[in-house]
């Protein structure tokens, strides 16, 4: 209801006779609705300006699987790439899936954190936004026995030199191309069988300089998703931590 003149400014001067508790409050009742529309706005609008700062654009997806990685190493692994790329680190990274922890251990504790690690892979793996996972060898023989990884020489077959330089390095592990663990598990077979063959779908990186200098305490292998959409820039990257430039 719209009020008169005369009843405006008795408001008016009744409000200005207030004292400052009472005129927050008068505040908060009156006009709570429209403040709260105007500060959603404006966190709004905040935080749309923020994301268009900050957010940058990733040239390559990686995982660290159940390695640590220290900062200095981050760093280079992430925007020491990107400039070696030619690009604006403050504008692309390396985007990377952190705590990640993988095991086939039943004993081991925290199930869960395994679970959702594994779910975080699948659905990485699934959208086509993971193209290399930086791993120990427990990470290494999941991420191969599932099929999760591409052979190496055929990408590197792209790159001879590159090829001859990391061949030395290059791992060979299992690939289960089936099985009957569903039966297994559900009790409706008592002997797990699989039909299994060999790929050459690693590359141990412990020895490169840019690893040695990390000191880890156990290898460290580096494995290439298989349905990665960004292969020339992973070709790039295992050219850049080699340091086979």
């Amino acid at each position: 209801m719209k009020l008169s003149r005369e009843e405006q400014a008795a408001r008016r001067a009744s409000f200005g006779q207030m004292g400052l508790v009472d005129k927050i409050d008068y505040i908060y009742t009156y006009f709570k609705l429209p403040i709260f529309v105007v500060l959603a706005a404006v966190a709004l609008v905040g935080y749309t300006a923020y994301r268009r700062i900050t957010d940058k654009d990733a040239v390559l997806y990686a995982t660290y699987a159940n390695v640590s990685i220290g900062e200095d190493l981050d760093g280079r692994l992430d925007g020491e790439f990107v400039s070696y790329l030619d690009k604006d680190p403050r504008k692309e990274e390396v985007y990377v899936y952190r705590g990640v922890y993988l095991s086939e251990d039943p004993s081991t504790e925290n199930h869960q954190y395994q679970y959702a690690s594994k779910l975080k892979i699948m659905a990485a793996i699934d959208g086509k936004q993971l193209d290399v996972v930086l791993m120990n060898r427990e990470a290494y023989d999941i991420f191969s026995r599932n099929g999760y990884l591409l052979e190496l020489p055929e990408l590197l077959s792209q790159d001879s030199g590159l090829y001859r330089s990391l061949e030395p390095h290059l791992i060979t592990n299992t690939v289960v191309l089936e099985d009957n663990a569903i039966e297994y598990a559900l009790n409706e077979t008592h002997r797990y069988q699989e039909t299994t063959e060999d790929a050459v779908n690693g590359l141990e990186v412990t020895q490169f300089p840019m690893f040695q200098q990390a000191g880890f305490p156990e290898p460290v292998y580096v494995g290439v998703v298989a349905n990665s959409p960004r292969l020339p820039t992973v070709l790039e990257y295992l050219s850049y931590i080699s340091g086979t430039q």
